[in-house]
């Protein structure tokens, strides 16, 4: 699985934030590629992978995470959890690879893609500190979460695949366990990513400042100086 990937930008000097993109069923590393292209510019000392799923799906170079034959909300957990631990050691290869801490890593993420990212520190929450969710949705809502993690959801208000109404609900269920959380709805939008998504993205990988950042300061803790490189 670790040779399913596409390297978007490897910078000259030894990188300070890892950004690893996910795509959804059918797509591939490459084509979710372009998506990581955006994001350079803004990040020129990250690496950014653009990582493939573990199976083909449809005509190649197609991949998946896993299949959508006959899923359904009673099996579609059970079918995240099954891929989980490959999902996981991807995301741990790179993180070794690069020397880059789960501090300044950000999973960023399209659909399906979307899903694993979230399922991901749902499953572990110091594998990232960060989470793009591009029309996406947990698997089943978390029952804890940590506040480290810090979660954007961005999401297609005309989405036919996955329904805003399963973004609404992952804000609303996340923020009552007092995690750190943001909806935005991209009007007329459907399953896709656009401009608008990716400026939002952007806006929030730059100046959202972590809600853990805040708890610390009113603790009278203070951030380290690798924390505040992370993302921001």
């Amino acid at each position: 699985m670790k040779d399913a990937h596409f390297v978007v930008q490897r910078p000259t000097s030894p990188a300070k934030q890892l950004l690893l993109l996910f795509h959804g069923v059918g797509d591939n590393p490459v084509s979710m590629g372009e998506i990581g292209r955006w994001f350079a510019p803004a990040f020129p000392d990250a690496l950014i992978v653009s990582i493939g799923g573990v199976e083909a799906s449809g005509a190649a170079p197609g991949r998946q995470w896993f299949s959508v034959g006959n899923i359904s909300e009673e099996n579609r957990q059970q079918r995240v959890d099954a891929v989980m631990p490959q999902f996981i050691e991807v995301v741990r290869y790179w993180q070794q690879q690069s020397g880059i801490s789960p501090l300044a890593t950000a999973l960023i993420g399209f659909s399906q893609g979307a899903i694993m990212a979230l399922e991901g520190i749902k499953a572990q929450p110091d594998l990232a500190s960060r989470v793009i969710a591009f029309n996406g949705r947990y698997a089943s809502l978390p029952q804890r979460v940590a506040t480290t993690n810090t979660i954007h959801l961005i999401h297609g208000g005309d989405d036919p695949v996955i329904d805003l109404a399963w973004a609404v609900k992952a804000e609303e269920a996340v923020a009552a366990l007092g995690g750190d959380i943001t909806l935005d709805i991209v009007e007329d939008l459907g399953h896709a990513i656009d401009d608008r998504s990716m400026a939002l993205a952007l806006h929030h990988l730059q100046y959202t400042v972590p809600k853990h950042y805040f708890d610390e300061a009113l603790s009278g803790g203070k951030p380290n100086d690798d924390d505040i490189i992370e993302l921001l």
